[in-house]
């Protein structure tokens, strides 16, 4: 397991959706294949969403560059 994945597993064992939105963005930025990228944006998308997070707007439009909204 990669510590970005512990990192994730912790975050959601805590329900730190702040710590979510960020840790998801991090593996789309890491993710090598487009479809992965895409899972973990709307991840990211979906708890910034849940919390109001800024972010948010930037994730709707990666997901809409990436044809997937």
């Amino acid at each position: 397991m990669s510590t970005l994945d512990a990192r994730l597993l912790k975050a959601h064992e805590r329900d730190d959706k702040p710590a979510l939105v960020a840790l998801y963005t991090e593996a789309a930025e890491c993710a090598a294949a487009i479809d992965a990228k895409a899972f973990y944006l709307t991840h990211a998308y979906v708890f910034a969403l849940d919390i109001g997070a800024p972010e948010a707007t930037s994730l709707q439009r990666q997901l809409k560059e990436l044809g997937r909204m």
